[in-house]
């Protein structure tokens, strides 16, 4: 069986939802990240929008091999909030995801099995209002080699459809590629085999 190199993530941020629960307010947004900084930068970025609000509560995801992931209820009662918006990234089957849902209280308290389905709800439709899309697991590996033997690799990455991430073309050369990773020791294999060039992982 070979190994899954795909992985489903969103595309960009759609516009905010709204739901509406006995006067509580839950607005739902979704951000695409890869680390920690995006999702603080983002968090920020909501929480003085909605300054005001009682509480910003969310859960994220990212990698496509080694998976961190937090859900937080910020003030919430314990996994009524973070638990339900996380379970909704698990079931679209996304990675590289943030979901912010921001309470406003209406003054009736839902307890917490209506916490909880507030919060999966406005989570869901929020992704529901998502381009949902399908990237490559990559591998990058970088390039080295003299300027004379430019035309031989050249000609490799055009053959195999490389995607050239960085290039610097002097006497001495260096190319970062990106390959895709059901496809990588093939590529690999083919440079070593090609004499004047080095290749190593980044």
């Amino acid at each position: 069986m070979k190994a899954k190199d795909t992985y489903k993530t969103i595309d960009a941020s759609p516009k905010p939802i709204l739901f509406k629960e006995k006067n509580s307010k839950f607005f739902g947004y979704v951000f695409p990240v890869l680390n920690e900084t995006e999702v603080k930068l983002n968090l920020d970025k909501v929480k003085k929008e909605h300054h005001s609000a009682r509480h910003w509560c969310y859960a994220y995801q990212t990698g496509t091999e080694q998976i961190i992931f937090r859900a937080n209820d910020d003030g919430e009662p314990s996994n009524s909030a973070g638990m339900p918006i996380y379970g909704q990234i698990q079931s679209f089957g996304l990675t590289n995801v943030l979901i912010i849902v921001v309470r406003y209280f209406g003054g009736v308290k839902l307890g917490v099995g209506g916490l909880i389905q507030a919060y999966k709800t406005t989570a869901q439709l929020a992704l529901g209002s998502c381009t949902i899309i399908e990237k490559t697991i990559n591998n990058q590996y970088q390039l080295s080699f003299e300027y004379k033997d430019m035309n031989k690799v050249m000609r490799i990455i055009k053959e195999q459809q490389l995607q050239i991430i960085h290039q610097q073309l002097e006497l001495s050369c260096n190319i970062a590629i990106s390959v895709r990773k059901r496809d990588a020791l093939k590529i690999h294999e083919m440079f070593e085999r090609t004499f004047g060039i080095e290749i190593k992982k980044l």
